[in-house]
This record gives structure tokens, sequence and C-alpha cells, in this order.
């Protein structure tokens, strides 16, 4: 039998495709979760990672489950959502990147409820490793997220771009400088979203380059981000909008597209309270762009 507990376990290895990051991302040790994989490879009766002193990679059948697995998963996460709409309660579940909630603004929020009093708001975070924060999979109804991105079945409607910068240590030679070229951060070590991340996304925020393995330090969250910046002298692009943090200075990269911050929805899900927070988030953005905000 197949238990959605191991399927966790194998996403998050199969994202990871490292035993040991997968284990401190699921707050275990390493044993037993590899022990988990086994079990399930057996119960399969196939492999799902081939595994070498070069590290582990996803064989076909590996490939062939993950995405199934995920949207398992998604559903068995959505059921209170479910449930809640059944028994008459009209819950909206948001999904947000980061700050993303937070840099829509205030008025987006008021607004919202201003013209749905009544219904039950839940937030989502999510990391960079979904652009879709849950869209996508179907575990958030809508998302205030950031592009690129290029999932398929998913709407998006851009609320503004921002533009992009640099994360360095403070002390970096390129902190006292006003803008800086791609150019300018070609050998330095990068960190990057993980492999499995949709590959717009992912290419956007290397900097539309790949790195080599040893010059990258992989993160899942913008506080593994700034962490990478501090412990490991690590850069990467974010937006300038980005909370700042002591230690940490940002600075605007020529060549670099701005960002765009968006709302994404699936494009097949007519809901009426689906709509009305997207019409409510692009009218709040309009409203912003022509009162100068």
């Amino acid at each position: 039998m197949v238990d959605l507990r191991s399927l966790g376990y194998f996403v998050a290895v199969a994202e990871e495709l490292n035993v040991g990051r997968a284990a401190a991302r699921l707050h275990m040790s390493q044993p037993p979760l590899s022990r988990a994989i086994q079990q399930l490879e057996g119960s399969l009766g196939v492999e799902l990672f081939t595994r070498s002193a070069r590290g582990m990679t996803l064989t076909w059948a590996g490939h062939a489950l993950l995405p199934e697995a995920r949207e398992l998963l998604a559903r068995v996460e959505s059921l209170p959502s479910l449930v809640s709409q059944a028994a008459g309660t009209r819950t909206i579940t948001i999904g947000t990147l980061a700050d993303s909630l937070d840099r829509a603004g205030r008025e987006l929020v008021d607004a919202f409820r201003a013209r749905f009093p009544d219904v039950e708001i839940r937030i989502v975070e999510g990391d960079l490793t979904d652009p879709t924060v849950g869209v996508g999979s179907g575990s958030v109804d809508v998302a205030l997220t950031r592009g690129p991105f290029g999932a398929a079945g998913v709407a998006v409607a851009e609320i503004r771009r921002d533009p992009v910068g640099v994360v360095v240590r403070a002390t970096d030679p390129l902190a006292s400088r006003e803008r800086v070229r791609l150019d300018d951060l070609r050998e330095r070590r990068w960190f990057r979203v993980p492999e499995s991340a949709d590959p717009l996304w992912r290419d956007y925020w290397a900097g539309g380059r790949e790195h080599a393995d040893g010059a990258t330090t992989i993160v899942r969250t913008v506080r593994e981000c700034i962490q990478a910046v501090l412990w490991s002298n690590s850069i990467g692009l974010a937006p300038l909008t980005i909370s700042r943090t002591p230690g940490i200075a940002v600075v605007p990269v020529d060549g670099v597209a701005p960002s765009p911050l968006v709302v994404a929805w699936r494009r097949r899900d007519r809901r009426p309270l689906v709509h009305g927070f997207v019409d409510v988030a692009t009218a709040t953005a309009r409203s912003a762009r022509q009162g100068g905000g």
C-alpha cells in the first residue's frame, strides 16, 4: 500500500535530490527517510531514484510519479476548503509568495473585505519552488505572487512591475555601486531555486544563465536567500522592494526586465468569488497607478 506520508517524503526528496536536505526540510533524521523511500520503491516495484557518488537523480518512474504525487497531496490539503464550501461556508484560500500580499497593499485587503464582508479568508504562504503558490496544483484558489512563470492552465493579471537588484553583503565591493551589470556578476557564487521549479521562473532569477553546481547555493525561501548571502557570500536577484535586512544591500541591475507582481488563478475556474478577488486586485492596482502609488 502507498500512503500519503510516503508520497510526501518522496516529493521532498525529489525536489531536493538530497536525502539530508529533504530530512532537514521535513524535520526528521535521514535513516527513517531513506527507509521510507526504499519501502515506497518496494511497494511500487520500481526504483524512483538513481543513486551514485555524484548524487541522486529521478528515474523515468520517478519523473512520472512526481506530478501525480504533488496533485494528490494538494487535493488532500484542499479538502477542508471543499468541505466548508459544501457546508455553505464561503471561503477563499489565497496563496502568497514571500511578502507579495504586503506589497499588493492594504487597500486590496480593505476593498475585498468591503465587497465580500462574510467570506472566510485563508492565507497560505508558499516558497520559491512553486511561483503559483498552489494555484497550479489546486491547493489554493488564487495567489498573489511574482512572475515570470509558465505554469500550464494558470491565468495571471499584472498588478505592477518592480525593478530588480542583486542582493549582496553590505561589505561587498558591489554594495557601494549605484548600479551593476549582469556581466559584473558572472563569476560570483549565486543562490538559485531547485531544478524542479518552473523553468521560466528558475532561469529568470538565475539571471538568464546556467550556473555550475559548485558555484550555486540552493534556496527555497526568501529567508534562505538572505542567509546564503550572509553566511556563504552568495549573491542573487531579488525585487528592489524586498524587505531590507541588516548586513544586506540590494543594488539595481541593468539588463534584467522588471519582475511583475501578479494575481494568479486557474483558467477553468469560473467561481464568482475567485473572479471577484481578481477584479478587486486589478481595480485596486489600477487606482494606485492613477493616484501615483
